[in-house]
């Protein structure tokens, strides 16, 4: 009796990263290897600093994994779906459902100085349909915020349905691209610059229709067809003999419908192959209204040397299984300073990262 319950303490007492998850149910291409970096409670949009990562949720909690030794701690708690985050010159960015805000960074890595925020804008839409904000600062320096429709298919209010930018001291976003059903997950091409951004196409329109996006928005002012288009040049029934605006482009990529492709991430490290530099990774979250469920992976989505998105294919996939059901759900990806690359996954509530070793 005495040795089952030392066993069961001892369990308890593994660091949270020890924790097992089925880890060798997921493939990815040879040379490749997974490991769980970190347990971090719902797991959603991930953002480094110097010596850490923070990790967002659509809780009310963000928390920070230091580098060093995998410590996980809750840095912030009470705030209001803090899914979107970002770091920049000292300061912890948070877009909650209905803010943004920032903190000073402390002198401890995954730290904050102070709990008390500095209030960028109170201007967003406090509706929990599409809530959980993305955040990334560009090139030039401002904070990009991606806000949700507030519905399935529906007209846009105000700052709904698009991606909006501001100075990082805070101020009145202006919206950069309209016409975005929702975005979670967004990123910048490492040469040219550009805003490259995921948007998750309509419900309810059949099971394989419509899909799901990756866009390119080289210039502001663009409109990516909601709720004209469901998703790709499916046209949504409420707004099928609508006019269009003048100003509408296609996806880049056309993805499955309902997949749920959320965060992308611009490869840019020394450790995976030549291959890969600069070409993107997303990460598909998984259906929920499908007959037959489909995402649920990371796919790798090819580059040409102008910047232009090519086509995609499966990079690590396992996380549904034979039998429809899912274990793991990815959702953000981060790259470390020695070129590995992190995934987070909210339904097992971990941080994955992904090395390269060889064939």
């Amino acid at each position: 009796m005495h040795r089952l319950l030392a066993a069961l303490l001892l369990i308890l007492a593994l660091p949270a990263q020890a924790a097992d998850l089925p880890l060798d149910r997921l493939t990815m291409p040879e040379g490749f290897r997974i490991e769980t970096f970190a347990r971090v409670p719902g797991a959603r949009s991930v953002a480094l600093s110097d010596g850490a990562v923070f990790v967002g949720s659509r809780g009310h909690a963000v928390h920070a994994v230091r580098l060093s030794d995998r410590k996980v701690t809750r840095v912030l708690d009470g705030l209001n779906v803090p899914n979107g985050i970002a770091v920049r010159d000292g300061f912890l960015y948070v877009a909650e459902q209905h803010r943004i805000v920032r903190y000073p960074l402390g002198a401890t890595p995954g730290t904050v100085a102070s709990t008390t925020p500095d209030v960028l804008f109170t201007g967003l839409p406090d509706k929990r349909w599409h809530g959980w904000r993305y955040a990334g600062f560009g090139p030039g320096g401002k904070l990009y915020v991606a806000v949700g429709a507030a519905c399935n298919i529906c007209r846009l209010k105000g700052l709904e349905g698009s991606i909006v930018r501001l100075n990082p001291e805070g101020g009145q976003p202006r919206i950069f691209a309209k016409g975005v059903r929702n975005s979670v997950g967004f990123d910048f091409h490492p040469v040219t610059g550009e805003l490259h951004f995921t948007d998750n196409g309509a419900d309810h329109m059949g099971d394989d229709s419509p899909p799901d996006e990756l866009n390119h928005a080289p210039t502001k002012g663009l409109h990516f067809g909601f709720p004209f288009f469901g998703g790709g040049t499916d046209r949504t029934p409420d707004f099928r003999y609508a006019s269009l605006p003048a100003d509408t482009v296609p996806p880049e990529i056309a993805f499955g419908a309902h997949v749920a492709a959320l965060g992308i991430d611009f490869y840019e490290g020394p450790q995976f192959p030549k291959t890969y530099r600069h070409d993107a990774f997303v990460a598909q979250h998984g259906s929920w209204n499908r007959s037959v469920p489909d995402g649920y992976r990371v796919v790798h989505v090819s580059f040409d040397e102008a910047g232009r998105a090519t086509g995609y294919t499966p990079f690590i996939e396992g996380w549904l299984g034979p039998d429809g059901k899912a274990w793991g759900r990815p959702v953000d990806l981060e790259e470390l300073p020695d070129g590995s690359l992190l995934v987070s996954d909210d339904k097992a509530g971990a941080l994955y990262r992904v090395t390269y070793e060889g064939p």
